[in-house]
């Protein structure tokens, strides 16, 4: 029995051995990949090595060079009397070859230490990745809320190239609080986005997302709209205050705001009634007839004008239709550069727009809403056409879950393919929500909902 264990026990031994061979071997396989920009520069040094020995040869007239062939000769010939060619010749370019492996092993390594000291992913690896993202297509996502974020958590694994071009027209919660009381722009989405496409989930991040629950005057607040906050005062404006944060929190890709006026939104409801402000829409429960702002014409942030007139697709959504999707869109020049870049013209091809739509109706927004409704919507609040094609879930949540929505006068966006076709947008139908069983709430999932927009944007105009 303790034999069979001790035999057992060396055949794992010996797979395991050859499993981290075999490891190794692909690993450093994958630095002869194409793209990472390494092997030009270590040949450019090899060359420089070359020529420096050249110069320094011709400079001293050979006499060392000379003397240290000569040398070289005489051991090969020392060596060859006592061996074959065809056994010493091998033996020395195996020697090599050994000498040349561990020695580029024991320096990647040491980077590697260095780079990476946590050890969790080797460094030929972190390359390759850096080297497809930053290749990434070039991608402008317009929205607010934790649709938006969600969407940008997804994204950031394909491209480093993304901007999302965030809302400002919060007045409610903390950023409502903190735009009443020190007069700047509500942080919360932009807080929402630059924590979503931080590189890694650290405890940074934790801390820019962490909300009080205690402290007077702290409750309720996160520590990242305070933090923003701050740093608006400290830089003189919140464009530079996220740039700041994004160098802190390593974001992958660009957060920006529409407008840097302190824009307010009102609208009118079916029942007469105008009402102002974010909050005040969505609690007043009516129906929306026309949605605009205070200032009516906002100006853009320049820097969200170049993102989407360099940008090689755009996404409008998810999010809340009146308060987080359509505000961004109530800045003349965002919805004219858009429109401009779907259509194209000259040297400049038209660029794919895609809207994605809700999974559930939202009450006192949304009520009783179809997909078309909300394609009308967007459309009326621009005066255009912006989008090519709306991306719609394919199934409708479990019983559990309609129920639980239900209860809160919300339910599934119905897709009305026709009258979608006839508003001359492409449906793409896909499986791409998320559901808590235990909550019964549901979310549009990261990963599925990136891939299939990137799977849209490759096969349509890749």
């Amino acid at each position: 029995m303790s034999i069979s264990y001790f035999k057992q026990a060396i055949n794992l031994f010996r797979q395991e051995s050859r499993n981290r061979t075999q490891y190794r071997l692909s690993q450093w396989f994958k630095w002869l990949s194409p793209g990472l920009s390494v092997k030009r520069w270590l040949l450019i040094s090899a060359g420089g090595v070359v020529l420096t020995a050249l110069g320094l040869a011709i400079w001293v007239k050979l006499t060392p060079i000379f003397y240290a062939i000569q040398l070289i000769q005489d051991l090969v010939s020392t060596i060859a009397n006592f061996l074959p060619n065809y056994i010493s010749g091998p033996l020395i370019l195996l020697f090599g070859l050994l000498l040349i492996f561990w020695g580029q092993t024991r320096t990647v390594s040491s980077i590697t230490e260095v780079l990476r000291p946590e050890g969790d992913e080797e460094l030929i690896d972190v390359l390759l990745s850096y080297r497809r993202l930053h290749r990434g297509p070039k991608i402008v996502v317009i929205g607010g809320g934790t649709g938006l974020s969600t969407l940008l958590r997804g994204l950031k694994t394909y491209s480093n190239n993304i901007t999302a071009i965030v809302t400002v027209a919060d007045d409610g919660g903390s950023s409502g609080r903190l735009r009443r009381e020190n007069g700047v722009l509500p942080p919360g989405d932009i807080r929402n986005c630059l924590a979503a496409l931080a590189s890694e989930e650290t405890l940074l991040t934790e801390l820019f997302q962490y909300r009080f629950t205690a402290g007077d005057g702290l409750t309720g607040h996160s520590f990242g709209n305070l933090f923003l906050t701050a740093m608006s005062d400290i830089t003189g404006d919140l464009e530079r205050a996220i740039a700041a944060s994004s160098d802190v929190l390593a974001v992958r890709g660009k957060v920006l705001p529409a407008t840097l006026s302190d824009m307010r939104l009102w609208a009118q409801l079916a029942d007469g009634r105008r009402i102002e402000g974010e909050s005040n829409i969505t609690e007043a429960g009516g129906s929306i007839l026309k949605i605009g702002s205070i200032p009516a014409s906002p100006p853009a942030l320049p820097k969200v004008i170049q993102a989407i007139e360099e940008a090689d697709c755009i996404i409008i959504g998810p999010g809340s239709l009146y308060t987080s999707v359509i505000p961004n869109l109530l800045v003349p020049e965002i919805t004219s550069a858009i429109a401009s870049r779907r259509k194209g013209g000259g040297r400049v091809p038209p660029v794919p727009c895609i809207y994605v739509c809700n999974i559930m109706t939202q009450a006192g927004e949304t009520h009783g809403y179809t997909v078309s409704d909300h394609i009308r919507a967007i459309d009326n609040a621009c005066g255009e056409k912006l989008f090519n094609a709306v991306l719609v879930h394919k199934q409708y949540p479990s019983p559990r879950s309609l129920k639980r929505y239900a209860q809160e006068n919300s339910h599934p966006v119905f897709l009305d393919r026709e009258l979608v076709t006839k508003l001359g947008r492409r449906v793409i139908l896909a499986n791409v929500m998320d559901e808590d069983e235990a909550t019964g709430v549901v979310r549009h999932n990261p990963q599925r909902l990136a891939g299939v927009l990137l799977r849209w944007y490759s096969r349509a105009y890749g």
